[in-house]
């Protein structure tokens, strides 16, 4: 860094730099001290430290007054580049405090996109000027940025045990197992799993939420599915759940459309829908500005509203 090459800036405050641009800008170090409301003693030792710390001279006496040395010209210039960058900053900072301003970074896990979209244009409806950062991932991918805090919070069905969080519920989330309409198994009542052993069960990539609960789902019966197929997708796992491909574990948010247009049917097996939750999670020691605190309370009061219900 160049402060450490120059170990002399460390020295340099903004006071000392605001008492030499004035005295520049005014001509005199009585004049200065009136428009600082500073006694001309007080301003004469900032530009003594000022001038001590870079260690050459940065004004001299002249017919109309005080003015710039070289040196001291291209201090002046820097000082009006510093004050104009802290006028931004301020901008910046003012904006952030508001809660009709600011930017917030949401993460979504890839089964929560059937809803959270939905969510987000009815809040920026109200807040048209708070910019959202929508990023949507699988959960292992979503839980490792919330972790980083990259985000200011994630919306997911299973928040994260391994650091600390703060959760608020948002709604039920059911599980179900659909299949084809034409599927041998569809219409039929009280499924048992063993019934299931032979079918071709089309998975989503470890690490999923969806994956998780069928892993769970699996490893409560002894006759654990012998087929199964990876998708990257849960769109990917409906069309090939049309196509006769095999049947799936997946939510029950994600396909509503599907199964009131009855391209799919959910099948009838024991022991579902299980029913998981959505949540709201943020990084414990993550602090909010006001606008992803607002974001925060619109989704844990208003997001169940948005659910595609089946």
């Amino acid at each position: 860094m160049k402060e450490l090459l120059y170990p002399w800036l460390r020295q340099i405050t903004l006071r000392q730099m605001r008492g030499f641009e004035t005295v520049v800008a005014c001509g005199s170090v009585s004049a200065a001290a009136r428009e600082l409301h500073l006694t001309p003693p007080a301003v004469s030792l900032q530009l003594r430290d000022l001038e001590a710390a870079i260690g050459i001279p940065l004004l001299e006496r002249s017919d109309s007054g005080l003015i710039p040395t070289l040196a001291g010209q291209e201090l002046f210039a820097a000082c009006e580049g510093i004050q104009a960058s802290l006028a931004q900053l301020g901008e910046i900072i003012t904006e952030l405090r508001g809660v009709d301003h600011g930017i917030v970074s949401v993460g979504v896990v890839s089964t929560a996109r059937y809803f959270a979209p939905t969510v987000l244009a009815e809040f920026m409806k109200i807040y048209p000027d708070v910019k959202i950062r929508l990023q949507v991932g699988n959960r292992e991918v979503t839980m490792e940025k919330l972790e980083r805090m990259e985000l200011d919070f994630a919306i997911t069905g299973f928040p994260p045990d391994h650091f600390d969080v703060k959760k608020e519920f948002i709604s039920k989330h059911p599980q179900i197992i659909i299949a084809a309409p034409q599927h041998e198994l569809a219409g039929r009542s009280d499924i048992s799993l063993s019934a299931l052993r032979n079918e071709t069960f089309l998975l989503r990539e470890p690490g999923s939420g969806t994956r998780t609960v069928a892993d769970k789902l699996f490893s409560r019966s002894k006759n654990l599915p012998s087929k199964g197929l990876e998708f990257g997708s849960n769109e990917t796992i409906k069309q090939a759940v049309m196509a006769g491909m095999g049947i799936a574990v997946i939510s029950a948010h994600t396909v509503a459309a599907e199964l009131t247009e009855k391209r799919l049917v959910a099948l009838d097996v024991k022991g579902l829908p299980i029913n998981r939750k959505w949540f709201l999670v943020k990084h414990g020691h993550k602090r909010f500005l006001p606008s992803a605190q607002t974001l925060w309370n619109f989704i844990a009061r208003n997001g169940k509203h948005y659910l595609p219900q089946p």
